[in-house]
């Protein structure tokens, strides 16, 4: 194992940068792949962080986020833990990619491209602006999975606006309120998902239903309630599948009406390849190196589900860290954890240019 130097790890976590607050870091970032050998780095249109290495025809794009959700926690390091806003989501991970290219260095025929993309914590902003000006024939994305594991599916989201509304009436008059019909109308998307999860083993394959907010009012004539109500989507269920099971769920009825308006940015499911030539590489890296490696598949979603579907290649998402550390006040990466996933690139890339 090669010695580690640590200082592109503790540089980005001393730049705090929360969701569009990331020019600081981003300048920091850009300032250091340029001192690290990069032939290219660079500040894009959209805010990211560029770094490119090498001019050959073969192209790997190597995906990180350079922002946090806010909250910022001090840089300390405790023995073997190094704590920071960042460290675990998604700062280790991207370290580890600019670490790991520098030392990899210039390959004839490839050329690797590094991005510590904006806004990820909230519409992956930067991630989008990338699309188009990448082709890669291989993706890694960075995200926390730990130094032995590869991530090869994220679910989808989709968030909705359930608005229920109805007539003024007396209180006596036993008809259903607007609350009343929104807590119905809860009950029925629920029993949907449940049912739907039935037989289901894996998290992964199942609809992970929640509500996040509940609110009431009315007037002279009207009342009305809304729901805020988003889903973790699995492979079999895309954002648009989910949108018109709503809204058959929720038809008019003679009490009330009910209407279902998308919020955000939905996104589908992501479900990558195992037998691929990344995937076998990372395998054979992480086993070189001591680990028993495993395939992670996440509740959660991250940029390779913006990107994957359009670039269309060998993808992966890979990082140091525990993911279960994500968005806590006690964010923090083992120090060990993050040089071995460091010598696990050096080495899958090393395959990769060789084959």
């Amino acid at each position: 194992m090669t010695q580690t130097d640590f200082s592109t790890l503790t540089g980005l976590l001393s730049q705090y940068s929360p969701s569009g607050k990331e020019h600081d870091a981003v300048d920091w970032l850009v300032k250091r792949m340029k001192s690290l050998g990069y032939e290219q780095a660079f500040i894009d249109e959209a805010g990211n962080a560029v770094g490119v290495m090498g001019t050959g025809q073969k192209q790997l794009v190597l995906l990180g986020h350079i922002d946090t959700v806010p909250g910022e926690i001090k840089l300390v390091q405790d023995a073997n833990l190094l704590y920071g806003r960042g460290a675990v989501d998604a700062k280790g991970p991207l370290a580890c990619f600019v670490d790991a290219v520098a030392r990899i260095g210039k390959k004839e025929g490839w050329q690797f491209v590094v991005i510590g993309a904006v806004e990820e914590e909230r519409d992956s902003d930067g991630a989008r602006f990338v699309l188009e000006n990448y082709k890669p024939d291989f993706a890694i994305i960075g995200e926390p999975n730990r130094w032995d594991r590869i991530a090869l599916g994220y679910k989808g989201t989709a968030w909705s606006k359930v608005s229920v509304k109805c007539g003024q009436a007396h209180t006596a008059s036993g008809k259903q309120t607007a609350a009343e019909a929104a807590v119905e109308a809860w009950l029925i998307i629920k029993s949907h998902v449940d049912a739907f999860n039935v037989n289901k083993k894996k998290m992964f394959d199942k609809l992970l239903l929640t509500l996040s907010g509940f609110a009431s009012d009315s007037n002279d004539f009207e009342q009305w309630a809304n729901l805020k109500i988003g889903v973790r989507l699995p492979v079999d269920v895309s954002p648009a599948d989910w949108y018109q099971k709503l809204n058959n769920l929720l038809k008019n009825t003679e009490t009330y009406i009910a209407l279902t308006e998308p919020t955000g940015s939905a996104l589908p499911a992501w479900k990558g390849e195992k037998n691929t030539s990344l995937v076998r590489a990372f395998l054979k890296s992480i086993r070189q190196l001591g680990g028993e490696p495993r395939f992670v598949y996440k509740t959660g979603t991250a940029d390779i589900n913006i990107v994957a579907p359009v670039w269309e290649c060998p993808a992966v998402v890979y990082g140091p860290g525990d993911s279960t550390l994500d968005h806590t006040p006690f964010e923090h990466i083992e120090l060990e954890e993050f040089s071995k996933a460091t010598d696990v690139l050096v080495a899958t890339l090393t395959t990769l240019v060789t084959v």
